[in-house]
């Protein structure tokens, strides 16, 4: 069961931080300090003249009780910005992250009208924090200032390019500070911190500060590396590439545009695998398909997860060792078998079939037994890597779930060839640009990133200068993402 710190994103401010980000915003102590959402009170303590709302009533009486002078309000914060005449002249605060499927219903919808009041237009997929802090911008005087902690997601995720275009167009400045050792070292969420001044101006550029770890600060950074929207734009509005060093990436870019250079997507397609709704009940152990008596025409090898993949291949070899170890590898594929046989008829009417067609998934189906998108891929590509994405010639014909990516390649390209490129460093650097962190030090290639990975076809010789350059950029994007 989900506890409420997690479900509502409550993930408390450490006070030194909560303390600079106040000293950002407030320059004078009759300023009005707004925080959107206050938790139990962190930022509210660090000024006399605050005023915090919160949905959670036990964190909001908190608040009140270590900030007794802060009006403190319990509430929808969405809510509470469209009823609201007042501004303020600053705002601070470390906003919940909640993931799109916990945040619906109508606190979204106002979450998105509010959002949209200054031109911050976002589809349902994107978190919680990014409206809050747009929401909250719509509540500030002329030449105001706010700060906050956003999660790091702010450099790669999709809903970054709305909230930032937004807080171009209406501050003077925008500036963000990430750090290279977490914010919170308990959280495996990478935070930075987000500061925009003089709101009713707009800027055309973005200040982007890397320091190797937090310390208190009177002000932002001054040393900054200033990113235009036009630069922005064609990093595909993603920030994570300017963390890196200039030269690396400056080669990076010299070496994409060579010829024999190619995107994946020219020479393949990365796609998810199947989704059956419940996996335990449609993967079977080898001894379990035997004491069933289930035909082999009815049974799949499959690929469940990444940490399957081994080195180069999934061949024969491989697959007999996981049916000797008596892995759960065999998908019950029904798929064009009917009439169904005796066998898979009396499966399908276990108590555990009673229960796996009741699953979300399998309710929506018809039939509820068939597992829809099942595919025999030319390659497997590993979907959330720690060191390195990697690339796994199916020589052995299996299918894969969704925790793996089904590569099929395009006719006329070799899997072996492909391979060699992908163990190339520019192609090691192309995944971590194009890819993204996921936490715990992990590298997340979804399909569409996979797609803008650059492969060298053949690989071209680099000179000594030019490798260590883009093995030292590599290194310094695994230890952004806190890969050991």
């Amino acid at each position: 069961m989900v506890g409420p710190q997690k479900r509502l994103g409550q993930f408390f401010t450490p006070p030194e931080v909560a303390r600079t980000l106040v000293r950002w915003v407030v320059t004078n102590p009759k300023q009005r300090l707004l925080d959107p959402s206050c938790g139990d009170g962190e930022f509210l303590v660090c000024h006399r003249r605050a005023v915090g709302i919160d949905v959670d009533g036990d964190r909001a009486r908190t608040a009140r009780q270590r900030a007794p002078w802060a009006l403190v309000h319990e509430g929808d914060f969405f809510l509470w910005a469209r009823e609201l005449n007042e501004r303020f002249d600053a705002a601070a605060g470390n906003p919940p992250f909640i993931r799109y499927q916990s945040f619906s219903g109508e606190t979204r919808e106002r979450a998105l009208a509010e959002a949209a009041k200054l031109g911050a237009r976002f589809n349902g997929l994107a978190s919680s924090w990014a409206r809050f802090l747009v929401a909250t911008a719509s509540l500030l005087r002329s030449g105001a200032s706010m700060a906050f902690v956003v999660p790091a997601e702010i450099g790669h995720a999709a809903y970054a390019e709305p909230l930032i275009k937004a807080l171009c167009r209406h501050f003077s400045r925008v500036h963000l500070t990430a750090f290279r050792e977490k914010l919170f070292p308990d959280l495996s969420e990478d935070c930075w911190l987000l500061h925009c001044a003089d709101f009713g101006g707009s800027t055309q550029q973005i200040l982007l500060a890397t320091l190797d770890t937090f310390q208190p600060m009177e002000a932002p950074p001054q040393n900054v590396k200033s990113i235009s929207l036009r630069s922005w734009q064609s990093a595909g509005h993603r920030l994570r590439r300017f963390l890196l060093p200039e030269q690396g990436v400056a080669l990076y870019h010299a070496l994409a545009q060579a010829p024999g250079v190619r995107k994946f997507s020219d020479i393949g397609h990365a796609g998810i695998g199947y989704v059956t709704g419940a996996n335990d009940f449609f993967h079977l152990r080898p001894t379990e398909a035997q004491h069933w008596r289930l035909p082999e025409n009815v049974l799949r090898v499959t690929v469940r997860k990444g940490e399957q993949l081994g080195a180069g291949r999934v061949d024969q070899q491989t697959v007999r060792g996981w049916m000797a170890n008596d892995e759960p590898v065999l998908l019950l594929n029904l798929r064009g078998v009917e009439p169904l046989p005796q066998r898979v008829r009396e499966y399908l009417d276990t108590d555990a079939g009673q229960r796996a067609r009741q699953a979300d998934k399998c309710r929506r189906r018809r039939p509820w037994y068939v597992v829809p998108d099942v595919k025999t891929p030319d390659a497997f590509l590993s979907y959330m890597s720690g060191r390195a994405p990697s690339l796994v010639a199916n020589d052995a014909r299996c299918v894969c779930t969704n925790a793996v990516h089904a590569v099929q390649l395009a006719p006329d390209f070799d899997i072996v060839e492909i391979q060699r490129a992908w163990q190339s460093p520019l192609c090691q650097l192309s995944c971590e640009i194009e890819g993204h962190p996921l936490g715990g030090g992990m590298l997340k290639l979804e399909p569409g990133e996979a797609a803008e990975v650059r492969l060298p076809l053949p690989p071209a010789p680099l000179s000594h200068a030019d490798q260590a350059l883009l093995e030292s950029t590599i290194s310094e994007a695994r230890r952004w993402r806190h890969y050991a």
